[in-house]
């Protein structure tokens, strides 16, 4: 049986500008400037240039109607020119003899290209040459091989149909271990350490003795047993000492240093913070965005229709596609200017609420703040700060900060003041650092500590801070 119901249902739905508007905060400088290229590339009424326009652009408002009919064009909304000035069409207005903020990215070939360059220098048939090439693909950008000798081998058959026995796997590997930097191709942290060992000249003594410590008594040495280390290599102190300083030079990630060339270190501040005279002035960097603006030929392109008496058919559409592509390089300038827009509140709200830390570089004056402060004191969605805060940097005169670095929860003092668990951990550091490391301070022990300078915090609070530090136990940081 049919009948009508009547039905009331709220709900929310973003327009095409919104969603680009999201799209575009969360990006960052370097992610923003490739967007605006792919944008006017695809776009011909978007262009971006310094040139000074001849006319003011169009109104703000264009239809949003899919069908249209040449009669029913207001072409004049599109070349009004007593609105809109033409600096406000710009994405920004920074002069081009500001500053460029931008850290240099350091260039080299990686770590993978190196180790196969250095196979010439093996003795290897072709075979084995392969074998190789399949290895040194294996090895992960630590220096390690993370796989078993079985896998390899089942890799090889199936993949690159070649089959291996166990022995020639294993010369293979070993060949590959010779090569630069030492350490290279190791399966365990052991076998790093003894691989860089093995390669230094065997006429000095504390050489020998660190081999025989990560040879034959690794896990004595894992655990920081000295005592034992000293009965069973059957050395004295000093020159246990001198072993352990040797085994602290090696490095246990052999990959880490050629790897982190080709990482993505190219970082363009998205804000630049300076102080005058105990003032804090804070901008965007003039990298943002260049300057857009609407095509002057597509405005030129919509008089020639405007003049034209008797429209065709493939006029009405060529006015069609006119009206869609100054729409979306209207919206796409309006997205840019509201993205900028929504940024400098956002970091004006960070900065006037971390003064005291701006001022001094001093970690310890980082108030407790969250994403919601923030969206409350801008007026913004928590969802709109956190894209924001997640991909953006800042240029201080303490260095290239990332803003989410500067979000923190609080706790109390023993006085009821809130303070950063950023100052807690600061504090925490400072007294780890200050320790005789003969006998590291436990976690109970350092809560003790913390309670006498004010700060009520437990045992397990401690255990998870210090983790977040990356800072081991107390068994872990003994010394002799």
């Amino acid at each position: 049986m049919l009948k009508q119901q009547l039905q009331i249902k709220l709900s929310q739905k973003l327009s095409p500008q919104q969603i680009k508007l999201m799209k575009l905060i969360q990006l960052s400088t370097l992610d923003l400037e490739q967007k605006i290229e792919s944008e006017m590339g695809e776009n011909p009424a978007l262009e971006s240039g310094t040139a000074k326009l001849e006319e003011e652009n169009q109104e703000s408002d264009f239809e949003e109607t899919t069908s249209i009919e040449a009669d029913e064009i207001e072409i004049d909304q599109y070349l009004s020119d007593d609105e809109i000035p033409s600096y406000k069409l710009y994405a920004n207005n920074y002069s081009a003899d500001d500053e460029d903020r931008t850290v240099p990215v350091s260039g080299g070939i990686s770590f993978h290209q190196s180790l196969l360059d250095q196979l010439g220098n093996l003795i290897l048939n072709e075979d084995e040459m392969y074998i190789a090439e399949f290895v040194i693909g294996s090895i992960d950008d630590s220096g390690y091989i993370r796989r078993t000798n079985e896998e390899l081998t089942d890799d090889l058959a199936f993949t690159q149909n070649i089959f291996t026995e166990k022995a020639q796997l294993e010369k293979v590997i070993r060949a590959v271990q010779t090569l630069d930097p030492p350490g290279v191709g190791a399966r365990s942290l052991k076998e790093c350490l003894q691989l860089q060992l093995e390669k230094k000249k065997q006429d000095r003594p504390e050489v020998e003795n660190a081999l025989k410590i990560i040879r034959d008594e690794f896990e004595h040495f894992s655990h920081k047993h000295y005592d034992k280390l000293q009965e069973r290599v059957g050395i004295s102190e000093d020159e246990l000492k001198s072993a352990l300083a040797l085994i602290g030079r090696l490095n246990p990630k052999p990959g880490g240093a050629l790897s982190s060339i080709i990482q993505n270190t190219h970082i363009v501040p998205d804000f630049i913070l300076t102080i005058e005279e105990g003032e804090i002035e804070v901008k965007l960097n003039r990298r943002n965005a260049p300057q857009l603006r609407v095509s002057d030929t597509y405005k030129e392109m919509l008089i020639g229709y405007q003049e034209s008496e008797n429209k065709t058919k493939n006029q009405e559409e060529a006015i069609q596609f006119i009206k869609q592509k100054l729409d979306a390089a209207k919206w796409f300038i309006d997205a840019v200017q509201q993205r900028h827009q929504t940024l400098s509140l956002t970091i004006n709200a960070i900065v006037a609420l971390q003064r005291d830390y701006f001022l001094t570089g001093d970690e310890r004056k980082l108030k407790p703040m969250i994403l919601k402060d923030i969206a409350d004191k801008v007026g913004m969605d928590i969802s709109t700060i956190s894209r924001v805060a997640n991909s953006k940097y800042i240029d201080t005169p303490y260095g290239v900060k990332l803003l989410k670095t500067f979000f923190s929860e609080g706790l109390k003092n023993e006085e009821g003041e809130d303070v950063s668990s950023i100052e807690i951990k600061k504090t925490l550091s400072e007294l780890i650092a200050e320790e005789n490391k003969k006998k590291p301070l436990t976690d109970e022990v350092l809560s003790k500590l913390m309670k006498d300078k004010g700060y009520r915090i437990a045992r397990r609070t401690i255990a998870k801070y210090r983790e977040q530090l990356d800072i081991p136990v107390a068994r872990l940081r003994k010394e002799l």
